[in-house]
């Protein structure tokens, strides 16, 4: 299985606009990164299962609420952030990161899919003057590094089942790396979700704020 089909297996339940923007995005990534390296060349031809999937894996563990504000940090050319834009229409999603080329892809892909919900922002994760209820993140530093860049980053209600805090994407042995971590962490293996080889040692870890 492979491409939207793949997406649809796991999401069945996409609105026809959901299913024609995430349909679209393998050409406007394909498009734009013959202008700007924003996906590594090894991972084009797997792009739904390697790029799109891989950022849904989070939907898998936190259905976020209607309304709800989310930050993504280092998002790159826009993952886990654009695919989880698509997937939750009512909510709010700020995409940083320091590469300004980068943003811009972000940007443009937002607004060929029409997505009002997503904005893309060229700076540095710890100068965001805003508060979210959740962080995401797809591996850009280790963790007790990445808290740090969080800070003062967190609405203080709670909307949705989780309380407040970091999703984040994650692959390997991690003992090592959230041993200095003193909040509650919660691992979530994502073979439990999707049973691609690719995702053999990947996990959705959640860190409370």
């Amino acid at each position: 299985m492979e491409g939207i089909e793949l997406i649809l297996h796991y999401f069945p339940n996409l609105t026809p606009k959901q299913r024609s923007q995430f349909e679209a995005l393998e050409d406007l990534y394909h498009d734009w990164n013959s202008q700007i390296n924003v996906i590594s060349r090894k991972d084009t031809d797997n792009f739904y299962e390697r790029h799109v999937l891989h950022s849904l894996a989070i939907a898998k563990v936190m259905q976020f609420k209607n309304g709800s504000k989310i930050l993504d940090i280092g998002t790159g050319g826009g993952f886990p952030g654009i695919p989880l834009a698509i997937l939750y229409p009512e909510c709010d999603f700020l995409l940083v990161d320091s590469i300004g080329k980068k943003i811009k892809v972000v940007n443009e892909v937002a607004k060929a899919l029409e997505l009002t919900n997503v904005r893309g922002v060229h700076e540095r994760a710890e100068k965001i003057n805003e508060q979210f209820d959740f962080v995401v993140s797809r591996a850009v530093t280790a963790m007790p590094k990445f808290i740090n860049w969080t800070k003062g980053k967190f609405l203080k209600e709670n909307k949705n089942d989780f309380k407040n805090g970091i999703l984040y994407l994650k692959g390997g042995d991690l003992s090592e790396e959230m041993a200095p971590v003193k909040k509650a962490v919660q691992y979530f293996d994502i073979p439990d979700f999707f049973k691609e080889e690719f995702f053999e040692t990947k996990k959705v870890v959640y860190v409370r704020n």
